[in-house]
């Protein structure tokens, strides 16, 4: 009979978190929680800290289970037990109904990692981000299949329409996804190209192989034209994220924001100028800043006679969840404010 066990965020040693530094348990935190579908681990961290994503630093983590971390699935009970001045877990729902008590140390799963695990965060928001390649090297689209038309001279596709695809030969994938080449993404300060969006216009199915072949478009998130290019869709295994600071001085910028506007908020992607190459992983979470402004020294203060410059402002959270050589993927947490093209990131 398979043993209940928990995972993950019993990591909650909270009766110890006056040993941790700076780490605030919320005012009003539970003393036990039930999981249920549609939580995350970054939501139940919440109910409990005031900084979720420090909880590593309170169960002391180690490296290897930073990259195989646990999981937990709906109807897992978590316990705080602060009674005997060392941190207790009480297990209370199982399959046999008992009760198993349970030292807080980090342990493996014995289960296999199964669908119904709970997320770190909300899938929905990132899935598109998480099989979809959308930052390529320029011209890397150029080798691809592309749409040469339809039969009934058809220039513009939609869900349900049939296209014609250049080639794509038996053995290929059956399922694509539809591109256009979009823009730069440019190191702020230099200008030096770091990649390019890939925009994503829509999904395909083959139909028939061939030179040329036949593709039903199956969804279109914007208008497809003759010319957009098909790369293969290819399942991503979703990763368990463990949220952490990186282990480095992070330092850098939000140069874009999924659908090319100015500003967003909480629940959307941006892209930030730094990755592998600069020590980013996925799990790690930045501080957002807003460059404070200069302003002009007041009238009637004679002795300061040049502009001051306001403190930059910390006033929200970012979540790193796919990384790529020189940018990453991020998406906003936590956010007072609009988050805006370059603003700061950098290690909370």
């Amino acid at each position: 009979m398979k043993k209940p066990i928990l995972a993950l965020i019993l990591f909650f040693g909270l009766s110890s978190l006056s040993a941790a530094a700076n780490i605030e348990m919320q005012d009003h935190h539970p003393d036990h929680y039930v999981v249920v579908k549609g939580d995350t681990l970054w939501g139940i961290a919440g109910k409990f800290l005031k900084d979720p994503w420090r909880w590593p630093e309170i169960w002391k983590l180690n490296a290897q289970q930073i990259k195989n971390p646990h999981w937990i699935y709906p109807g897992d009970l978590i316990v705080l037990d602060t009674t005997s001045g060392s941190p207790v877990l009480r297990l209370v729902k199982g399959e046999t109904g008992g009760t198993e008590t349970v030292k807080l140390s980090p342990r493996v799963r014995a289960e296999p990692i199964e669908a119904r695990a709970i997320p770190s965060i909300p899938l929905a928001e990132i899935g598109p981000f998480l099989s979809r390649p959308l930052v390529i090297e320029k011209d890397e689209l150029d080798k691809s299949p592309y749409i040469i038309g339809a039969d009934d001279d058809r220039v513009i596709f939609g869900s349900g329409n049939a296209a014609y695809v250049q080639a794509i030969r038996e053995g290929g994938g059956l399922r694509w996804h539809i591109y256009r080449p979009g823009k730069a993404l440019n190191e702020p300060d230099t200008e030096k190209t770091l990649g390019y969006e890939a925009v994503y216009l829509g999904d395909a199915k083959v139909t028939r192989f061939g030179a040329p072949a036949t593709v039903e478009i199956t969804k279109a998130v914007r208008e497809i034209n003759i010319g957009d290019r098909l790369v293969e869709a290819k399942e991503e295994a979703v990763k368990a994220y463990v949220p952490r600071a990186p282990e480095k001085n992070i330092n850098g910028r939000v140069i874009s924001a999924y659908g090319g506007v100015a500003e967003v908020g909480k629940g959307s992607t941006v892209t930030l100028n730094k990755g592998t190459r600069d020590g980013l992983e996925i799990g790690h979470v930045l501080a957002l800043y807003r460059h404070g402004r200069s302003v002009a020294p007041s009238e009637h203060d004679t002795s300061s006679p040049d502009a001051v410059k306001l403190p930059d402002e910390r006033y929200g959270l970012v979540f790193v969840f796919r990384v790529f050589d020189k940018l990453s993927y991020a998406l906003v947490m936590q956010s007072t404010r609009p988050v805006q093209l370059l603003d700061d990131v950098r290690t909370p």
